[in-house]
């Protein structure tokens, strides 16, 4: 949809100078997105009296206004505390029983067998399930699948291996909710099953001795929106109560710190990118802190060999520590992620840290390749006036890697603002695909229908992310399944493209005190968008590609102030392209705000979004 308009706020200013109304041109930003303020006047009127009651500053209370926050809810708002937001862990459907029979594990003293995904939430739950067990000395094992090999979920060969181990209970972390045969397969070799998942589920489930998900049909929790790693610290929670409630602890054998494991918690709901609101936030802020201690051995292997300087943020989580953990599974040894986050040993730390470093520099350069020819595929598809009637893209080939298929559909979700598909296919045609979506269009129902209706061999995940297995010959038929199925939500989410602005500054105002200020209404995340600062009228004084393809800039305000910007991702987009070409000129700027420390430092940076040129 073409926009022939974006929004300029005043310029930095008072509390009522703010919220004016907005300044409209009859230009256009380089990404072709209206610019609007977030608030409307009821709106104002929140940010008004969150500032006046609470004596903020006018940024934050624009902020805070802007994520709905009442200035009746503003203390607890700041301050999310477990204590408050834990709701009792039985709410979960099948919760007893699964903690239960955890506790009888303990007691037991069985054999426990992991089964874990091959993201980071599904590694941050086998470590967190795993650190729980060796509280207790108990014997485990965690199997996490080859991605190339054994694919998504329990399969019957590792199952098979982890009860000829002496496995009694298997626990199925981030995964399992529709393993039907498997589980069954794992029940007839003599194991007890408990599923601990996250994932949208089928009315019909498993036939196990519990199934923990906040996201299957019969469960009223209001808890679908946690990680698989939320899940399972609720679970431990749970089994450690029973245990309690048992008199099994006593003078030799305290009960386990689960607090200093809300790291795992953090970062798996940061990676996962589920919905940072209610308990997701408290278990993030109080997660980061645990995490800024660097007292987890692999964790802080990791930020070293990210050269990550400063607190540790959301993101850091996100953005560095994440995909580093996720390259193994993509491309490499997948169990690594959970054998980094349980090591007490410095040396293999630092060594597993280094391994997944390269892994990820491999794993850029295959996406970079991909890409580039997933966007060529997709503008042989739609047109290079992006045909409007082209609602899904759906692009495939036969040199994919399977495990990048994820990253490549994101970057076409974002690039063509449309749902995407990207599928790797092998050398007999057989399709692994993953899908990204646009806000209120649900990819993971869709794809469902698509398994029932018997176009996709199996795939499930949720709204804005899923996995397809299909043949080649059903690519087509699946195509024309999703434009069908998803054409009006499409058109409805891609109508609403307006980039929503929080407050507008100039460089001069864009201070480290600012930041901080700002970062007191997080974390931010999913639901929970970052500040969306608007910068009127800043020429463009140098610019450069840096690293993997980002752009880095500096701007001059009218005063003579300046402010470094980065454009990440950015050297073949209009955005980069405009920065690399426009020195000299002057530009509308739309990014959030950070604190640089690379090198020692203490710079205020934008991260760029958007930018527009000034005529």
């Amino acid at each position: 949809m073409k926009t022939d308009a974006f929004l300029i706020l005043p310029e930095q200013g008072s509390y009522r100078g703010m919220i004016t109304r907005p300044v409209f041109t009859h230009e256009r930003s380089v990404s072709d997105r209206v610019w609007r303020y977030r608030l409307d006047d009821q709106g104002e009127a929140q940010a008004l009296a969150i500032q006046q009651e609470h004596g903020l500053s006018d940024a934050l209370a624009l902020i805070l206004a802007g994520r709905d926050v009442r200035s009746s809810d503003l203390p607890a708002y700041l301050e999310p505390r477990l204590r408050d937001l834990m709701p009792d862990p039985l709410l979960l459907k099948d919760m007893d029983l699964a903690a239960a029979r955890l506790a009888d594990a303990v007691m037991r003293r069985e054999s426990v067998a992991i089964f874990g995904d091959y993201d980071v939430d599904g590694a941050c739950s086998s470590a967190l399930l795993a650190e729980w067990l060796d509280h207790f000395a108990l014997e485990r094992a965690i199997h996490i699948p080859d991605r190339l090999v054994e694919g998504y979920g329990p399969n019957k060969e590792a199952i098979t291996t982890l009860a000829q181990s002496g496995a009694r209970l298997l626990v199925t972390v981030d995964c399992g909710t529709t393993s039907h045969d498997t589980l069954q397969e794992a029940k007839r070799l003599g194991m007890d099953v408990v599923v601990l998942d996250h994932h949208q589920a089928p009315v019909e489930l498993p036939l196990v001795d519990a199934l923990v998900n906040p996201n299957r049909q019969d469960d009223l929790s209001g808890l679908g929106h946690l990680c698989a790693a939320g899940v399972v610290f609720m679970t431990i929670i749970a089994a450690t109560r029973v245990l309690r409630e048992r008199k099994f602890f006593n003078a030799h054998l305290k009960e386990p710190d689960l607090l200093s494991s809300l790291d795992l918690v953090a970062l798996a709901t940061i990676a996962d990118v589920v919905p940072l609101y209610g308990l997701n936030r408290a278990f993030v802020r109080q997660g980061l802190a645990i995490a800024r201690s660097r007292a987890r051995i692999g964790l802080r292997a990791l930020a070293d060999v990210a050269r990550l300087d400063g607190p540790i943020t959301p993101f850091h989580l996100g953005f560095l520590i994440g995909p580093r953990i996720n390259a193994g599974g993509r491309i490499g040894d997948a169990a690594l992620g959970a054998r980094l986050l349980l090591t007490q040993d410095e040396a293999e730390a630092t060594a597993i840290a280094s391994r997944l470093d390269q892994l990820n520099k491999e794993r850029r350069e295959i996406e970079k390749r991909m890409v580039e020819e997933a966007e060529a595929e997709a503008l042989a598809m739609i047109g290079l006036d992006e045909d409007e009637n082209r609602n899904v893209i759906v692009t495939s080939s036969p040199s994919w890697h399977p495990g990048v298929v994820g990253l490549v559909a994101s970057r076409l979700k974002e690039r063509f603002r449309r749902p995407s598909f990207a599928i790797a296919l092998d050398a007999s045609g057989l399709g692994t695909g993953s899908g990204r979506s646009l806000t209120g269009v649900d990819l993971g129902r869709t794809v469902r229908a698509a398994v029932n209706e018997g176009i996709i061999i199996k795939g499930g995940g949720h709204a804005m992310a899923a996995g397809v297995t299909i043949q080649s010959e059903r690519i087509d038929s699946f195509r024309e399944f999703l434009e069908a199925r998803l054409h009006n939500d499409v058109k409805a989410s891609r109508a609403e493209t307006a980039l929503l602005i929080d407050a507008t500054l100039t460089a001069g105002g864009a201070t480290a005190e600012l930041v901080e200020r700002i970062e007191k209404a997080g974390p931010f995340g999913s639901s929970h968008p970052e500040p969306m600062m608007a910068f009127s009228n800043h020429r463009l004084v140098d610019s450069g590609i840096v690293g993997q393809g980002h752009v880095r800039a500096r701007f001059k305000s009218g005063d003579g102030s300046m402010i470094g910007a980065i454009a990440f991702r950015s050297e073949d987009t209009p955005m980069g392209k405009a920065l690399l070409s426009g020195r000299g000129e002057s530009f509308h700027l739309a990014g959030t705000l950070t604190v640089d420390r690379y090198g020692g430092g203490e710079r205020v940076q934008l991260r760029l979004v958007d930018i527009a040129r000034v005529n």
